[in-house]
């Protein structure tokens, strides 16, 4: 293949099926759910979970069998539309013991100048690239978890992805969109509290979030329909999403959100 300068300009990706999102929250507020609803989803279970979930499926409980999935859509002829890795924390274990035990080494910093740890996240890297590459969608889900983060005038708690750091790196460096599923708490008319489920999209000191495509507003319901029309509106005049946002703040439903730490 003989390498040529471009002479056009790439035309923007605007199919909701074709992006790379990171989806991560704490246990049970609905991901893998939420994950499903996406176009003709195929699910490679990194964990258990899915028993309560209608879905296409295929176990991946070590590296070779994920390797083996990858490999199949890769290759097409099938129906399927949007990859859903759950989880990414799990795969990327399964990618390390898979290395470890390629290199006869039981832990990743056994191999001496940080060699251990560079080859795991080579091959996490070229694996999720490849996917990425796909002319498919590609939902990554994770857990969340709390983490202090010192700076020089202080140290503040920030939630995020509970990938190791090697591993989270790749992932926020591949994805189109970082979604922070949350609880929220707001008081309806009559006073009483109620818990809603609600997705957070865009860059904040406390929380890993973001949206390259600038279509979502800053926290919408953690509903797909809600998702979907706000990922597509696009009627002149409004801002992307906002109607979904407003709904939040609409009369006699005042929003007693949680605080951030």
């Amino acid at each position: 293949m003989t390498l040529t300068l471009p002479k056009q300009r790439t035309k923007p990706i605007t199919e909701l099926d074709k992006q790379t999102i990171l989806l991560y929250s704490a246990p049970k507020l609905g991901k893998s759910t939420f994950a499903s609803r996406f176009p003709e989803a195929i699910f490679f279970e990194c964990e258990p979970g899915l028993s309560h979930l209608e879905v296409y499926k295929v176990p991946t409980y070590k590296w070779e069998d994920f390797l083996a999935a990858c490999k199949l859509v890769a290759q097409g002829n099938h129906p399927f539309k949007t990859i859903v890795i759950d989880t990414a924390d799990n795969a990327f274990k399964f990618c390390s013991e898979y290395v470890c035990g390629k290199h006869n080494i039981e832990y990743e910093g056994d191999m001496g100048h940080g060699k251990g740890w560079a080859l795991v996240k080579n091959e996490w890297h070229r694996v999720l690239t490849r996917l990425a590459s796909l002319p498919y969608g590609l939902v990554l889900i994770s857990h969340a978890q709390d983490k202090t983060i010192e700076t020089r005038t202080g140290e503040y708690t920030k939630t995020q992805p509970s990938l190791p750091d090697r591993a989270r790196n790749v992932v926020l460096g591949l994805v189109d969109m970082i979604l922070y599923c949350d609880a929220v708490a707001r008081k309806d008319a009559t006073g009483n509290v109620i818990i809603d489920r609600v997705m957070r999209t865009k860059p904040h000191p406390t929380y890993e979030a973001g949206d390259r495509t600038g279509r979502l507003p800053e926290m919408l319901p953690l509903d797909y329909d809600a998702f979907v029309k706000a990922f597509t509106m696009s009627a002149p005049g409004n801002s992307p999403g906002t109607g979904a946002a407003t709904e939040r703040t609409k009369p006699g439903s005042t929003p007693v959100e949680k605080p951030r730490k």
